[in-house]
């Protein structure tokens, strides 16, 4: 899918990635480990490796089960990230974290009186470098006041969708009968609900409302995953909307029906009518009607040239939400090498 931009094209292209320490990302938390527990809290810090193939190496270690380990969320390999893990150890001795892979360092252990639950962490904190940069700074520069005043479309982010978007397809042929694992079925219902919610915000940024209100809008809270409305548009609300107390949201599909109402609910008919299959699909496997958020605003954003060609870019995002959407509307990473 298309993703149309909110600010207009990129001002520069760039390159990402070029190692490791180039994305940085640490994970924000509110609560602090307990210091007593049958768990061990692991603050980890994990260089070009995924969060599960972390887990698993702690299950090994520790001599438990995959399940009785915790984290908050999903990191990326391509990274330098840091995060916690809780490793459940009730009346045994922790073993040598020294011992995990060279890529895994503990960097502090604390008991903890339970174990950590996805999305249970205040957000994610990003520092960003793009390399060879080629365009005007100056257009650069006030892309990014602008990114910092407007914010960006809430988009998800191309990993949801798996190497070459294929994930949808899949889900699609999981629908129609094709067998997959638990695992995977995780991620092909996640890829189809998300593909459903960008092409609903992609139609409101084509349309210049992704962060307007529409009659019947539902609205989503900031800091939260609750949401209200429809409601008559008052100046109140107007004030909260420009502050960014609320956002106005789109869906994430499932059984029931849509909430919104008016001029927002025939948006969302109309987007969504060609998607049966996925929309059943979703039915099916038991998930129900939520919403998301349609706009983004990076906190704390912060840039600043290393040199002429290299631009490095920080920011905090809620949790479930993506640096490389905020990126989309600064650069374009993806030009061929």
């Amino acid at each position: 899918m298309n993703l149309p931009y909110a600010h207009g094209g990129p001002p520069l292209t760039a390159r990402l990635r070029s190692t490791p320490e180039d994305f940085q990302v640490d994970e924000l938390h509110e609560r602090v480990p307990d210091g007593s527990g049958d768990h061990v809290w692991l603050e980890i810090r994990k260089r070009g490796a995924n969060t599960d193939w972390v887990a698993r190496a702690l299950a090994r270690l520790a001599g438990v089960r995959p399940v009785d380990v915790g984290y908050a969320g999903l990191k990326d390999r391509d990274a330098v990230t840091t995060q916690v893990f809780t490793v459940h150890l009730p009346g045994r001795e922790a073993p040598d974290w020294s011992a995990l892979p060279e890529s895994v360092t503990v960097l502090a252990a604390h008991r903890h009186r339970r174990k950590l639950k996805r999305g249970a962490l205040q957000g994610n904190r990003f520092c960003i470098v793009l390399r060879d940069t080629v365009g005007d700074a100056a257009e650069a520069e006030a892309r990014l006041q602008a990114i910092a005043r407007d914010g960006v479309p809430n988009y998800f982010g191309d990993q949801r969708f798996g190497f070459g978007g294929a994930n949808v397809a899949r889900a699609e042929a999981m629908f129609g009968g094709r067998p997959v694992d638990r695992a995977t079925r995780s991620i092909l219902l996640s890829a189809a609900r998300s593909h459903l919610f960008n092409a609903v915000l992609a139609r409101r940024v084509a349309s210049r409302q992704w962060h307007q209100a529409l009659a019947g809008e539902i609205w989503s809270l900031a800091g939260s995953r609750a949401w209200f409305g429809p409601e008559a548009f008052t100046e109140a609300l107007g004030q909260r909307l420009e502050s960014g107390d609320i956002h106005p949201s789109g869906p994430l599909w499932g059984r029931g029906v849509l909430p919104t109402a008016e001029a927002a609910l025939a948006l969302e008919r109309d987007v969504l009518a060609p998607f049966d299959v996925l929309k059943a699909g979703l039915e099916a496997a038991g998930l129900a009607q939520d919403r998301r958020a349609l706009r983004l605003l990076p906190a704390h954003l912060q840039w600043r040239w290393r040199d002429a060609h290299t631009l490095q870019v920080g920011f905090d995002l809620p949790p479930g939400c993506y640096a490389t959407v905020v990126l989309h509307e600064l650069a374009d990473t993806a030009r061929p090498e």
